[in-house]
């Protein structure tokens, strides 16, 4: 590639719904959460990975990944936003892949695609087809069944041209946007979708933990 792609991986949460530890540092089937999406993202087409960490998992991570050399270990903000910000400001490059650490199911193929589709693209995120029925409701009350035919549940990774999400967190520096894609759309920008995978959970509890047993088995 005569271009460079960086990864920024926010991990600045602390796993407040997860219980006492944090969840990247959850071992699955002997191996923590956070080194599955790591590896996954080593072995693409990735050229830097950078992990914007809390600042009480870093030494932990910066000896988990001591020996990887294209992972950088940098602390991370007070909000995902922030987070995401630090990472952008870590090092340059030409587009820039931002993902979950606790979306340990993700695959080299599904990053390698991201990478070639942000090329044209220009802004993406991965997203699944919603498939529940789903209902506006206020006080107890539905006020109605929303048309699911246009609706997609986001995921990550999130791709951009570089410059393009840089200027969008410059402009919007100091709010809480949970969602980098969101920040685009805020700025009337265009982003589009790729087909993600109904595996590519999110670990935000105990439970997510067993059905990542189940799939990361395999």
């Amino acid at each position: 590639m005569n271009f460079k792609v960086n990864a920024i991986i926010p991990a600045g949460g602390a796993s407040s719904r997860f219980g006492n530890k944090n969840k990247l540092l959850e071992k699955i089937n002997n191996k923590e959460v956070i080194k599955y999406t790591v590896e996954a993202f080593e072995k693409s087409e990735v050229n830097e990975i950078i992990i914007c960490a809390n600042i009480s998992i870093m030494d932990e991570l910066k000896d988990m990944f001591k020996n990887s050399s294209n992972v950088k270990i940098i602390e991370g903000g007070a909000t995902r936003q922030a987070s995401v910000f630090n990472g952008l400001q870590a090092s340059l490059c030409d587009y820039v892949l931002i993902h979950d650490g606790a979306r340990p199911m993700i695959t080299t193929d599904l990053i390698n695609l991201a990478i070639e589709e942000v090329i044209t693209k220009k802004a993406l995120t991965v997203a699944t087809k919603t498939i529940d029925t789903i209902k506006e409701v206020a006080d107890g009350k539905i006020i109605k069944t929303i048309d699911r035919a246009k609706l997609y549940n986001t995921q990550t990774p999130q791709a951009f041209e570089y410059n393009l999400i840089k200027e969008a967190h410059q402009k919007l520096y100091g709010q809480n946007f949970t969602d980098d894609a969101g920040m685009l759309e805020h700025l009337g920008e265009t982003v589009y979708i790729i087909n993600g995978s109904y595996k590519n959970i999110k670990i935000t509890t105990q439970n997510d933990i067993e059905i990542a047993k189940i799939y990361l088995e395999k």
